[in-house]
C-alpha cells in the first residue's frame, strides 16, 4: 500500500520532516506551479526559507495531453523524452515546434501573472529544493532542474511526495538529490496519491507568492527595529 495525502498543502508538510534531516545552506524553495506551489509554500514556512517559483510548461501528446513528451522552462531550455516521442508516431519537428510555441505563450503569461516586476531571485551559491506536487514522466522537472543548474547554484535538491520509478531515476540522475515518499510499482497517475487533487488556480499560486514575499520583505525591517531596542 501507499499513502494517500488529504491535498497539496499536507503533501508539502509531509515533505518537511525529510528536509530538515539534511543541512541545506542558504536554501531557497522554487514551487512548480502550478501545482508544486502549494507544497513549497509549506515547505518554505517550516524552513523559515525564501518562496519563489520558476515556470515550466510540459510539451504534451497531442491524442494524451497529460502525458509530456517533453518540457520547456525560463531561460529558453527544452527537455525532449525520446522514449515518449517515439512511442507516439506522427509527431515531426513542425508539430513539436507548434506545440512548443504554444505553450511558450502560456509559459510567458504566467511569468507575468505570478511574478509582475519582481525580479527573479539570485541562486547562485544556494540550495535550491524544486517542489512539485508528483513526478509521472519527470520530463518538467528535468527542465526546471537544468534551468536553475545555468544560475550556478550550490547545489540541487527535488522534493516530491510521489513519483514512478523511472522518473525518480531519470531526475535522479541531473541532480544533487531526490526526495520522494511514495514510488510504488503500481504507479499509474500523480493523482491517486491524492484525496483531493482539484487544479491550483493561477489566483492562489500568486497569492501564495506574494504572501510569501510580503513576509521575507518585512524581515530587514524587522530585524533592524530589534537592533534598535
Amino acid at each position: 500500500m501507499y499513502r494517500v495525502f488529504e491535498d497539496r498543502r499536507a503533501a508539502g508538510r509531509a515533505l518537511v520532516p525529510a528536509l530538515q534531516r539534511f543541512d541545506l545552506d542558504d536554501p531557497i524553495i522554487l514551487g512548480l506551479p502550478r501545482g508544486g506551489v502549494p507544497l513549497a509554500y509549506e515547505i518554505a514556512v517550516a524552513l523559515r526559507a525564501p518562496l519563489d517559483t520558476i515556470v515550466v510548461r510540459k510539451l504534451g501528446v497531442p491524442s494524451q495531453p497529460e502525458l509530456a513528451f517533453g518540457a520547456i522552462a525560463s531561460g529558453g531550455v527544452r527537455v525532449i523524452n525520446d522514449d515518449v516521442l517515439l512511442s507516439f508516431g506522427g509527431l515531426d519537428d513542425d508539430s513539436i515546434e507548434q506545440i512548443a510555441g504554444r505553450e511558450m505563450k502560456e509559459l510567458r503569461r504566467r511569468e507575468q501573472a505570478y511574478r509582475l516586476d519582481r525580479p527573479y531571485p539570485d541562486l547562485a551559491g544556494k540550495d535550491v529544493v524544486l517542489v512539485d506536487d508528483g513526478l509521472a514522466t519527470g520530463a518538467t522537472m528535468r527542465a526546471a532542474a537544468i534551468a536553475v543548474r545555468t544560475r550556478s547554484p550550490s547545489s540541487v535538491v527535488v522534493a516530491v511526495p510521489v513519483g514512478s520509478k523511472s522518473a525518480v531515476a531519470g531526475v535522479a540522475a541531473i541532480v544533487d538529490r531526490v526526495i520522494c515518499l511514495e514510488s510504488p510499482a503500481s504507479f499509474y497517475a500523480v493523482g491517486q496519491f491524492y484525496g483531493d487533487f482539484r487544479q491550483t488556480s493561477d489566483d492562489e499560486v500568486r497569492e501564495l507568492l506574494h504572501d510569501a514575499w510580503a513576509i521575507l520583505d518585512a524581515l530587514p525591517s524587522t530585524a533592524e527595529g530589534r537592533a534598535d531596542e
